[in-house]
């Protein structure tokens, strides 16, 4: 049932992250199936290989909800890195390029693409590494520390979003400190949860992911993402189309709600 409930967990974690990049991408690259299943295959997988791991066990509320942040951030990772280093892929349709990039220059080299992308995977898992000497319960370190190594997921987005997003479209300075104010608020609520300061900052990472996205896909829905800013809308079917995946990511979030009501109450 552990293992059932793990790859449930992955697998809705994926849909929701399918969801909403489907809705903000289909109306410029059109739907495929085969790109929507990709995250909710992935999560599944991820659910059942980080289970063990991180000893979290899904049929308990709380642990529920902290391997959902988990498993949502590191599948996330994973699709970042694949699109950013590894994807060959014409980018003619972007407005911002989604391959590496300098200063807005794609970079066509694929070795040096690798060799970036090895260096940025090696950066996130010495942060990880370094997060992991300090493990300990969260509760039972001080709030500030809490906050400090919450935020950290939320700097290496703010980072890597400026160095694709400012060179073409500015620097912003509220949207740079976005990402890790929410995750030092969503570690510090995690913390309650979970017994582990690594995994609380990795969930509050991923929670901060899942709550930008919502917030820019579905409160904006008229509002082309950044990438396809000024881009020609190729599937208009897809505007009205989309919106038949809105219930299912609203059922995932009021879920989550439950589960997280759930293990305050518990």
């Amino acid at each position: 049932m552990t293992r059932l409930l793990a790859a449930c967990v992955g697998l809705f974690a994926g849909l929701h992250a399918a969801t909403w990049g489907m809705y903000k991408d289909a109306p410029h690259e059109g739907f495929s199936w085969r790109t929507f299943v990709r995250s909710p295959l992935i999560g599944l997988a991820l659910g059942l290989v980080l289970q063990p791991i991180t000893r979290l066990d899904p049929r308990r509320a709380a642990d529920l909800v902290v391997l959902f942040g988990v498993v949502y951030v590191v599948e996330r990772a994973l699709a970042e890195v694949y699109k950013t280093f590894i994807r060959e892929e014409d980018q003619s349709k972007y407005f911002i390029p989604m391959q590496f990039h300098v200063l807005g220059r794609v970079v066509r080299s694929r070795t040096v693409r690798w060799a970036a992308g090895a260096l940025y995977s090696a950066g996130l898992l010495a942060i990880i590494s370094a997060a992991a000497l300090g493990r300990g319960r969260a509760g039972a370190h001080g709030f500030a520390l809490v906050l400090l190594v919450g935020s950290v997921g939320g700097w290496v987005s703010a980072l890597g979003g400026a160095w694709k997003d400012a060179p073409l479209e500015g620097f912003q300075t509220l949207k740079f400190f976005r990402s890790p104010a929410l995750a030092a608020l969503f570690a510090a609520g995690l913390a309650s949860l979970s017994g582990d300061l690594l995994l609380t900052a990795l969930a509050a990472t991923g929670y901060t992911v899942a709550t930008t996205e919502t917030y820019k896909t579905y409160f904006f829905p008229s509002r082309p993402r950044g990438k396809f800013a000024g881009m020609p809308v190729r599937f208009p079917g897809m505007l009205h189309e989309r919106r038949r995946f809105v219930p299912l990511y609203l059922a995932i979030w009021c879920g989550l709600l439950a589960a997280a009501i759930g293990a305050i109450r518990g």
